[in-house]
């Protein structure tokens, strides 16, 4: 967004240094886009001037103009050791980090040039996104809003501020978002599934079914929008409904796994099997390790009567997925069918037992709750 302004207001202070000192050829050919004589120019300062940290740093500016930003941190570390008070020096240094994915030393040296100029908007972006590359979500949002209040037409830093919004479970910040992205683009689907997000978190399913179909009908190729609708429509049990978005999402991306697994499993809770089959056996040699693939491909080989397949699936979903209650419940009941009594009875406890963990855990958090908000 501003991240080249660093870059410019350095190289703007090195002019005027470099006006007075020998370097004014090498900065020529700087300025010149000749950045391997010129690089080679400055080396040769370094050379001559050890404690001059003005060859350093322009070298380390030359790196990262052309991208090699582990190259230019170095240049950057051995000026800051000679004199770290110099100019635009750790500004240009945590940008070379920020550029460089290295997220946390990007924030240690930018975060103090923060609290001196807090006003800093490009400061206030680098820190948030840094933050955001983090995934500290919640440290990253307020940096963001500031951020967006002083730039309110700027969407990219708005979606992604609603988005850390959204990841760090500030859904009114959510929502604030979506009205102003409407506001500024009326057209936004991602603007309506940011807002089904945070209202599907909020237990407000009929809400969030609402922004997810304005997100469909706003544009249909948005990546996942089908995803989602079906999703939702899914843990509401529509499921021919859910089916028909699944579907539409793997129109628009034939690789999408997770429409092609939640797919199979509508298609086997609407009892059809021989659909889910192909779905399921296909994901599985894409991506072995979902155990909810495995779940379902165990239930369709075992109403196939392909019992020692649906107890391999069954285990590898188990083994996956340990706290999986269904799926230990479905292998007992294999396991009885077959006349494994004592197998089944281990399956049969360990479900059972699940189960009730889970209820105590729901009785001690309801216990916490005042009488009056039950």
């Amino acid at each position: 967004m501003l991240f080249g302004t660093a870059a410019g207001a350095f190289a703007l202070a090195l002019t005027t240094m470099a006006q007075t000192n020998p370097g004014q050829v090498a900065f020529s050919l700087e300025r010149e886009g000749k950045l391997t004589e010129a690089e080679a120019a400055w080396d040769a300062l370094a050379k001559q001037y050890p404690t001059n940290p003005e060859p350093l740093a322009h070298m380390g500016l030359i790196e990262s103009r052309q991208g090699h930003y582990a190259e230019a941190i170095k240049y950057y570390d051995r000026a800051m050791a000679l004199n770290p008070r110099m100019p635009g020096l750790q500004l240009n240094l945590g940008l070379a980090f920020f550029k460089a994915g290295d997220y946390k030393r990007a924030i240690a040296e930018l975060d103090p040039l923060l609290k001196a100029q807090p006003d800093n908007q490009q400061l206030s972006i680098l820190i948030g996104m840094s933050h955001y590359g983090l995934e500290q979500f919640s440290e990253a949002s307020p940096l963001l809003k500031q951020a967006s209040d002083r730039d309110p037409t700027n969407l990219t830093l708005l979606l992604t501020l609603a988005h850390s919004c959204l990841l760090s479970h500030q859904y009114p910040c959510v929502l604030d978002a979506y009205h102003r992205l409407v506001a500024l683009n009326a057209e936004s689907s991602e603007a309506h599934m940011l807002a089904g997000e945070a209202l599907d978190e909020m237990k407000d399913s009929e809400g969030a079914i609402r922004e997810f179909r304005a997100a469909v009908a706003t544009n249909p190729k948005e990546p996942n929008v089908h995803f989602g609708l079906g999703y939702l429509l899914w843990t509401k049990g529509h499921d021919p409904e859910a089916a028909q978005e699944f579907e539409a999402e793997i129109a628009n991306d034939p690789h999408h796994l997770q429409a092609m697994l939640y797919l199979a499993d509508t298609e086997i809770r609407m009892n059809k099997m021989d659909d889910a089959r192909p779905l399921l056996e296909q994901i599985q040699k894409t991506d072995p390790d979902i155990a909810m693939q495995h779940l379902d491909l165990g239930i369709v080989y075992a109403d196939e009567g392909r019992k020692q397949d649906a107890t391999t699936e069954f285990e590898t979903a188990i083994k996956i997925a340990p706290t999986n209650v269904n799926a230990h419940y479905r292998l007992a009941r294999l396991y009885r069918s077959m006349g494994m009594t004592a197998e089944a009875k281990v399956e049969f406890d360990k479900a059972s037992s699940l189960n009730k963990a889970e209820d105590d855990r729901l009785l001690k958090i309801m216990s916490t709750i005042p009488a009056g908000k039950k």
